[in-house]
C-alpha cells in the first residue's frame, strides 16, 4: 500500500503554506502525524503532490524527517500537464483540482493507496480502516473513508466538504463538494456546482479526500480529464475537476464498485489561524495518553 499526500494547496484561508504550520511539541506538523499512523499501519511508500516551487521547501523539512522511516517520492501537479487538445486561458495561474492531482501521479504509483490531505488530521483509525479495505486487492473497487459532518467542522468559519450518502449495502450513491457553514443556528450546504442548498443532520457523513483506491482509477481519470476540459471549454479560467465527485462518477458509470466507510476517528484541521491552538491542543492530548510518542521521529 503506498500514500499519495496532495500538498500542492497554497491554504489561502490559513494565509500561507500551513502545511508546514508546526502543531506538535517538536515542531511536527500535521503531515507527520498522517505519515506516522501510515507507517504504523502498513503503506509501503510516500508519494506527495506538491508545486515545483515548493520542492526544496518540502524536501528540507518533511522530506528530511520521514525519508529515514520510509520511501519518499515527489510529483509537481503543473498547470500544463493536460490533453494536448487544451488551450489554457492566459488568466489561469493555478492547476486544476484534486483530480488532476491524483492523475500527477500515474508513473509513480505502484500498488494500491490511498489519497489524503496534507494538512487534516485524520486520526489512527482512519488509516486502520484504510489498510483493511486496499488489503482485500479488489480490482476496480475504491472507498472513501467518512467522518460526520459535525465533527469536521470549525467554530471560526465555513468548510468545504463533500458530503456523502451511501445505500444499505454501503456502496456509493453521491459525493456532493459543498460548503457548509452556520446560518440561523441551523448549519447548511450549499453545492459548488451550484444546486440548491440543504441541511446538514447529525447523522449526515463526508468525505475528506481519504479515499482508497487500485490503480485501475488512472485509466477512468485519464477518461474523465479528457471529458472535463471539453466540457468546460468555454470555462477554463476557473473551472476544477474533483476527486471526490469522481469517485460518485465511477459507481454511477459503472466503471467500480465503491463504498462509503465510516471512521470512529477525529476529523481536526487547520482551516484558519484560529484553529491551530484548538489543533495542539487536542495533539497534546492524545500525547498525554499514549497515543503518540512527544517526540514522532528519534
Amino acid at each position: 500500500m503506498q500514500l499519495l499526500i496532495l500538498a500542492a494547496g497554497m491554504g489561502s484561508r490559513f494565509g500561507g503554506l500551513k502545511q508546514i504550520e508546526p502543531i506538535g511539541p517538536n515542531g511536527e506538523f500535521i503531515i507527520d502525524y498522517s505519515i506516522f499512523d501510515a507507517i504504523k499501519t502498513g503503506f509501503s511508500k510516500v508519494v506527495f503532490i506538491i508545486k515545483e516551487e515548493n520542492y526544496e521547501l518540502f524536501k528540507e523539512t518533511i522530506g528530511k524527517r520521514v525519508e529515514s522511516h520510509i520511501p519518499v517520492e515527489y510529483v509537481f501537479q503543473k498547470i500544463d500537464d493536460v490533453p494536448e487538445f487544451v488551450k489554457i486561458p492566459k488568466d489561469r495561474v493555478k492547476p486544476w483540482g484534486t483530480g488532476q492531482a491524483v492523475y500527477a501521479a500515474r508513473k509513480v504509483i505502484t500498488e494500491p493507496f490511498l489519497v489524503i490531505n496534507s494538512d487534516d488530521f485524520y486520526g489512527r483509525d482512519a488509516f486502520v480502516e484504510a489498510k483493511e479495505f486496499l488489503e482485500k486487492g479488489h480490482h476496480n473497487e475504491y472507498a472513501t473513508i467518512c467522518y460526520k459532518v459535525v465533527n469536521t467542522l470549525t467554530k471560526n468559519g465555513s468548510v468545504t466538504r463533500g458530503v456523502t450518502k451511501g445505500d444499505e449495502n454501503g456502496r456509493l450513491v453521491t459525493i456532493t463538494e459543498s460548503l457548509i457553514e452556520q446560518v440561523n443556528g441551523e448549519i447548511i450546504g450549499t453545492p459548488l456546482n451550484g444546486g440548491d442548498k440543504y441541511k446538514i443532520y447529525d447523522d449526515t457523513i463526508a468525505s475528506v479526500n481519504l479515499m482508497a483506491f487500485d490503480l485501475s482509477i488512472f485509466d477512468y481519470l485519464e477518461k474523465k480529464i479528457k471529458e472535463f476540459f471539453k466540457q468546460n471549454a468555454n470555462n477554463l479560467s476557473k473551472c476544477e475537476i474533483y476527486i471526490s465527485e469522481l469517485l460518485s462518477d465511477a459507481y454511477k458509470e459503472g466503471f467500480a464498485d465503491v463504498y462509503v466507510i465510516t471512521t470512529d476517528a477525529t476529523w481536526r484541521g487547520i482551516t484558519y489561524k484560529e484553529d491551530k491552538d484548538d489543533l495542539k491542543a487536542a495533539i497534546l492530548d492524545l500525547i498525554n495518553n499514549g497515543e503518540y510518542p512527544n517526540k514522532l521521529w528519534r
